[in-house]
């Protein structure tokens, strides 16, 4: 290891460009240009393309070459791949905004919020001057609504376990103003009850905006859980806040943000161990992006600390992921993935996706799929498109588009192989599925 360092540190001279740089580590590696393409399960003509700087390598090859010749991370920072995307700014929520959601005959639809005075001299006079009058509930009568509106929200999640955005975000947009109304008319210690499960059902709606591919809407819907949960006295949200902002950071690609915003909501005072265990998980999957293998299995030990505390857990639904036996188990594959060992990722994987019920389609899908991912990229092109074949009709069903970011992955490796007969085999539903996305 020592040695392939030294080699690595010989090379800085050469011009700041991927390819050059790949090629000059190759050489000092003493690797032929066959060998280190058979290492990255990619072709020859490819490497070359690349080296030559005829191609743009893809991120997926660029985390392949650093992992192949141990740059810990210098390649994919050449490459450009941490630099910071842009993320959707999220707005703040105030309690003046008309919600406005449109519903299609055929399925799907949009939700805005609206600034009252906006509404008005917009035309839409008769939409803000809607609503149902109502006598008050008393806190008891709360007591037994808020008893409901739990069994709705578990519902709604389970929904979303095997159902599109488009069916499941009106639900939860409906019961969030529902709770809304109902909090201005509750008495007593029953508020900060039904603020803090407005607070999580915001959060749902951002989680379902997210699937749905509007980025912006989750931002949004995330800032309103947080600024709810303030009124619960749950302030432990907002951390858990940060947490989601990663996710998007990371399905933007972003390996740097990821772990910037993970990192923050580690850092706060009073987190629950599950809050804590999941900041931890993320940041060891924007780690991995990045390139750092060391600090990606540090922060994978200390999610596994944290999930596995009995008392770490707050009240209420569960935070996070309720269907994945083994949360970190999952995101150790996902990580070995984005850390170029496709192979030992799809060991991992293929271990923990037999332990996830069948009832969770969503997460069976997601897993799966990068499991078929790591499959392709590993040279088991059987294997990759024998189990990719149900998944689809699956992803079909979910609508995900978080899920779909690794579809298009899986049909970039894919074409490479095009003449294989399972490639081909599989082709038509790939297509398929990929017109269909958003």
């Amino acid at each position: 290891m020592g040695n392939r360092r030294r080699a690595v540190r010989q090379v800085s001279s050469v011009p700041e460009t991927f390819g050059s740089r790949v090629r000059a580590m190759r050489i000092a590696e003493g690797l032929s240009l066959s060998e280190f393409a058979r290492r990255l399960y990619y072709s020859k003509g490819h490497v070359s393309r690349v080296e030559t700087g005829a191609q743009a390598p893809s991120p997926e090859f660029v985390r392949k070459c650093d992992a192949v010749l141990g740059a810990g991370g210098e390649l994919i920072d050449l490459a450009g791949e941490t630099e910071r995307a842009a993320r959707p700014a999220a707005a703040g929520a105030t309690e003046e905004e008309v919600w406005v959601m449109t519903m299609m005959p055929e399925g799907g639809g949009s939700f805005n919020p609206v600034g009252r005075r906006d509404v008005l001299l917009g035309g839409m006079a008769v939409i803000a001057g809607l609503k149902v009058s109502g006598t008050g509930v008393v806190a008891v009568d709360a007591e037994a609504q808020l008893l409901q509106h739990r069994r709705l929200f578990d519902a709604a999640r389970a929904l979303g376990q095997s159902s599109s955005p488009d069916v499941v975000l009106p639900m939860v947009v409906g019961q969030a103003q529902a709770l809304r109304t109902l909090a201005t008319q509750v008495t007593g210690g029953a508020l900060p009850k039904v603020a803090s499960l407005a607070a999580r059902t915001a959060e749902y709606a951002g989680w379902m905006a997210q699937e749905s591919g509007d980025d912006a809407a989750a931002a949004w819907w995330t800032a309103r859980a947080v600024r709810v949960s303030g009124v619960a006295g749950d302030d432990y949200l907002s951390s858990y806040a940060l947490v989601r902002q990663a996710l998007i950071a990371m399905y933007q690609g972003d390996g740097a943000e990821t772990v910037a915003l993970a990192q923050q909501a580690q850092e706060r005072k009073n987190v629950p161990a599950r809050i804590l265990g999941l900041a931890a998980q993320r940041e060891a999957q924007g780690r991995a992006l990045a390139g750092d293998p060391d600090g990606c299995l540090r922060a994978l030990d200390r999610a596994r600390t944290w999930l596995q505390d009995p008392d770490g857990v707050p009240d209420g639904p569960v935070i996070g992921t309720s269907q994945v036996a083994d949360p970190v188990g999952v995101a150790t594959g996902w990580c070995l993935y984005d850390l170029g060992r496709p192979a030992e990722a799809a060991e991992v994987l293929d271990r923990e996706l037999a332990r996830i019920p069948l009832s969770a389609v969503r997460a069976r899908t997601r897993f799966g799929l990068r499991l078929c991912l790591a499959y392709a990229a590993s040279g088991e092109l059987e294997q990759a498109c024998r189990l990719a074949q149900p998944l689809l009709v699956q992803l079909a069903q979910l609508g995900s588009a978080t899920i779909r970011t690794d579809l298009r992955k899986l049909a970039v490796v894919l074409r490479r192989w095009h003449a294989h007969p399972d490639v081909r085999a599989v082709g038509p539903e790939l297509t398929a599925a990929l017109s269909t996305a958003r």
